[in-house]
């Protein structure tokens, strides 16, 4: 059963549509990276889910349960504010700015959603706290407050504060676009370094589809309100589903959106003297046919379950070309 089910959501502000007839399922522990322009309707989608907009049409449920309604025989009645709020309290949310208290030290703020919501005594809370901060790699600036900090230490506060909340969802609203690249980079290295062992279920919202490529378990592209299309990422790069898709990747480095498990030789084979994971980006493995033909491929127990070689790289390199003629 998916964690996040949404069917035919429609969201409108009078005349003006935001959101059209979506309809998406989340599994449990799956990064789903929601791309689109300014405009679009992501930050409102994202808003709907936990409740902070309600919808005009359709429904969306969270581990079974709807989102601003409950079922009463053939009835939806909408929740009591107590209920949303507590609701709510169940999904993550880090923000672009950060919103940091800015009279707390890192620490406290850590410290405020459990002792506030989760009603988690001050003593368990701040344990918490030290060892969310260490994970993020901020220990030694538990007592800064956030002026004393960059902005991308204020977002690793941002993170841990979402953490302590354990949640099994994180909703993730442009969290690192306002960062400088190389800290933007990094601080994309440590969300899929906690989520390998959190397992956390995550919306990801951006405008960068280098950024969508690299977090994304799937990509969902979404314009004007409406999902255009949604699949692994190597099915988005090498298939996009219109003109609007195409101009999203037209640009994209494509060996690090497609994973060598969708192009090796499966079966078993004589062993490689070299292997790489299933989940390996090619470009991470073009670098070894300087000395290897074959590349051997290995699930998770290390067992070669395929092999590949240059030649199948670069084909699937080649496959796409942009219906315009260009690329």
């Amino acid at each position: 059963m998916s964690l996040v089910k949404i069917e035919g959501l429609c969201k409108s502000y009078g005349a003006l549509e935001v959101l059209r007839d979506i309809s998406l399922d989340i599994e449990r522990g799956e990064v789903i990276a929601l791309i689109g322009k300014s405009g679009s309707g992501k930050s409102t989608f994202l808003r709907c889910i936990n409740n902070l907009e309600s919808i005009n049409e359709g429904w969306l449920a969270v581990d079974g349960e709807l989102v601003g309604y409950r079922q009463e025989g053939d009835h939806l009645v909408e929740l009591r504010e107590r209920e949303v709020a507590s609701r709510r309290a169940q999904i993550g949310m880090v923000f672009q700015h950060f919103n940091l208290f800015a009279h707390k030290t890192a620490i406290k703020n850590v410290m405020e959603g459990p002792v506030a919501v989760r009603r988690m005594n001050r003593a368990k809370a701040r344990q918490l706290a030290e060892s969310l901060l260490e994970k993020v790699g901020l220990k030694d600036k538990a007592d800064a407050y956030p002026s004393q900090l960059s902005g991308g230490q204020q977002q690793r506060v941002g993170l841990a504060r979402a953490l302590a909340m354990d949640t099994d969802i994180l909703l993730m609203d442009e969290a690192f676009s306002a960062l400088d690249p190389l800290i933007r980079s990094g601080m994309q290295e440590q969300l899929l370094e906690l989520q390998s062992s959190l397992n956390k279920t995550i919306l990801f919202i951006t405008h960068d589809f280098d950024e969508a490529l690299k977090i994304g378990n799937r990509i969902a592209v979404l314009k004007d309100g409406a999902v255009q299309q949604i699949g692994k990422p190597e099915e988005i790069v090498l298939n996009p589903g219109n003109a609007h898709i195409e101009e999203f990747v037209r640009d994209v480095n494509k060996a690090r959106a497609i994973h060598v498990r969708t192009i090796m030789e499966a079966g078993a084979f004589e062993p490689c003297e070299m292997t790489v994971p299933a989940d390996a980006r090619c470009e991470d493995v073009l670098p070894y046919f300087a000395e290897h033909e074959w590349i051997g491929v290995a699930d998770d127990e290390g067992r070669q379950i395929g092999r590949v070689r240059a030649r199948q790289i670069i084909k699937a390199l080649a496959r796409y070309v942009p219906s315009n003629g260009q690329g």
